[in-house]
């Protein structure tokens, strides 16, 4: 290198490339302006050293053939490598200036977009409702008292409907808690059981009825009436065709239970969705269907199983088959025919029609601003009814409601043996005295619709406010029918004491005192706790039906070890203790009431 050469810079300054790339003949003029570059970039689009004089060579344009012959170098390898760089690396360099420039553009675009998102605040995602005040007008409600939508509005033909598929539905459900008891003799001599295991079947099935809703009852309040009946209900149908098909023992049992968890939705929310459609005045009314529902069921079940398994061809798989059939008719209809009772997820769908019709996306219902959580509903639908329970009147009323019903499906032992084995009757005749206890429901419900005129009086002298203890006067003569009921069964049973009516009599009064109790305790847990009613109920159903489970399975070994009529006394003997309970509320109703925090929201 000659000594008056001077060292070329080892790296330019950013500001003199740029100056010197934008004077540049092939630059665009977008690349003029671009942010310093790192420096593995702008080392990246440099050529070696190497690389450049090699291309020097082979693209050489200069005229001295001395130079092409190799004896002296060219002019232009004399000068700086730098500016032989510069000079016959123009056109390469350019290229890769103009790529470069682009991706150090881009990478520094891509850099201050991410600097700035990390730059900013992190956002708090939460219902924007809780940082904002709601005005009324965005507020969506039913259009006044008389609004058509509200389901207490409804055509009286509507409401008619709803309640009649609401109890079909339910119907369904409890028919497949007794049909199964007509068939445990041939469930016992296929699997190899004993009578006393294969009625585990229904005592499990009393079992999921409990269990079951602890889960439906929230949910409704979630996601409505119609989807927490009928969705669980349906898979419920599945589960008694299941039984139907089972290959061994323990698929039976399995399926009993599921589908009791599932078929007790109906049994749950049809409660509720009564309130929804029906004023306290009328309220009363609906509840005796409902209560007919409930009892029909599980008397007429056994009656129309025994006829089937008595059918050679037939057998007990059938009585699933057809439970599961009924079921599924049922739901198609109450699919097709059922709309929504839930008030608040009615405004709801109101609320999303007017934010799609008027485009004003503020608008919203009451019920949207809530955001329920594992915790809330557990709270609610677990330990509320647990605290309810602990007050004196949802303890009594739920008490006595369960032992009613527990002593219900005691008869689906107790009358085979008093009239199959003690009367030797046949198999489906044995059953018939189940209709006995069916009218009386049905008597029970006249009696209750009676009560109902004259509730309404009351209610209406009160400011139209529920009054509690008017409900009581159906319990107060049901419980004595329904002590009474049980004497007379007890001492009757053996054909040397009485003819087959006067047993049948005892189950005609067990029936209607049954009906009349029950309903009455409903509409009084409702009336009492009003705002609570939900988890009064719910914690009345889980009682009954736990209450229920343990009967079916002591009836049989008590029989047989005190006899129908000692054995059947000792729980007549329980009944007349509790006759006392309707007659201390009536009198003393008011006064409890007003003592418990719960419940003194009644008191006027």
């Amino acid at each position: 290198m000659p000594n008056n050469e001077k060292p070329p810079p080892t790296s330019p300054s950013w500001q003199e490339k740029d100056k010197e790339e934008a004077t540049g003949p092939h630059l665009h003029p977008h690349d003029h302006y671009h942010p310093r570059p790192d420096d593995d970039v702008e080392n990246g689009i440099h050529m070696s050293d190497a690389e450049t004089d090699d291309e020097s060579d082979s693209d050489c344009q200069c005229e001295d053939k001395e130079h092409h012959d190799g004896h002296r170098p060219c002019a232009l390898e004399t000068r700086p490598s730098w500016a032989r760089r510069s000079q016959s690396g123009r056109g390469s360099q350019l290229n890769a200036n103009s790529s470069g420039l682009a991706l150090r553009v881009t990478i520094s675009r891509r850099e201050t977009i991410v600097s700035r998102i990390r730059s900013r605040p992190v956002p708090q995602f939460s219902h924007p409702l809780t940082h904002q005040r709601t005005t009324p007008a965005e507020l969506v409600d039913f259009d006044g008292p008389d609004d058509p939508y509200r389901p207490i509005n409804w055509p009286t033909h509507k409401k008619v409907s709803t309640t009649l598929l609401y109890g079909l539905v339910t119907m369904t459900a409890t028919w497949a808690s007794s049909s199964y008891s007509a068939g445990t003799t041939q469930i016992s001599q296929e699997f190899g059981v004993s009578s006393e295991v294969a009625i585990l079947g229904t005592t499990l099935f009393l079992l999921g009825f409990g269990l079951g809703p602890l889960l439906w009852a929230p949910l409704s309040e979630v996601y409505g009436r119609r989807v927490a009946v009928l969705t669980p209900m349906f898979v419920a149908i599945c589960f008694s065709f299941g039984t139907a098909t089972a290959k061994d023992f323990q698929t039976v049992m399995l399926t009993r239970f599921f589908g009791a968890f599932f078929a007790s939705a109906p049994v749950t929310n049809t409660g509720g969705v009564l309130g929804d459609l029906f004023s306290p005045a009328h309220r009363g009314i609906a509840m005796a269907g409902y209560a007919l529902a409930v009892v029909g069921g599980p008397t007429v079940g056994p009656i129309v199983s025994a006829a089937v398994v008595q059918v050679p061809y037939l057998g007990w798989r059938w009585t699933e088959y057809l439970t599961g059939i009924l079921q599924a008719v049922v739901l198609l209809n109450a699919v097709i025919f059922i709309d929504e009772t839930y008030p608040p997820l009615l405004l709801v769908f109101k609320a999303r029609r007017l934010r799609h019709e008027s485009g004003n996306w503020a608008l919203h219902a009451k019920f949207e601003e809530w955001d329920p959580s594992i915790v809330g509903l557990a709270r609610k639908f677990l330990i509320k009814p647990v605290q309810l329970l602990c007050t004196p009147i949802c303890f009594l009323m739920a008490l006595y409601a369960s032992f009613c019903y527990g002593i219900l499906y005691m008869q689906l032992g107790a009358v085979p043996i008093i009239f199959g084995e003690v009367r030797g009757w046949g198999l489906l005749s044995s059953e018939l005295p189940f209709l006995a206890i069916c009218l009386g429901a049905i008597t029970g419900c006249g009696i209750n619709i009676l009560n109902q005129l004259n509730y309404n009086k009351t209610y209406h002298a009160a400011g139209d406010r529920a009054v509690p203890e008017k409900r009581l006067p159906p319990m107060m003569l049901g419980s004595v029918l329904f002590a009474s009921g049980q004497f007379i069964t007890a001492w009757t049973a053996e054909p040397t004491q009485a003819p087959w009516i006067a047993p049948v009599i005892g189950l005609y009064l067990m029936g209607t005192g049954f009906n009349t109790i029950f309903q009455a305790a409903l509409n009084y847990l409702v009336d009492t706790f009003k705002s609570h009613a939900a988890s009064a109920v719910a914690a009345n159903t889980f009682l009954r039906s736990i209450f229920a489970a343990g009967f079916p399975l002591a009836i049989s070994p008590l029989y047989a070890t005190l006899g129908v009529g000692p054995g059947q006394s000792i729980f007549a003997g329980f009944a007349t203790l509790m006759i006392p309970v309707p007659f201390i509320f009536y009198i003393f109703g008011k006064r409890i009431r007003a003592s418990s925090k719960w419940s003194k929201g009644s008191v006027y």
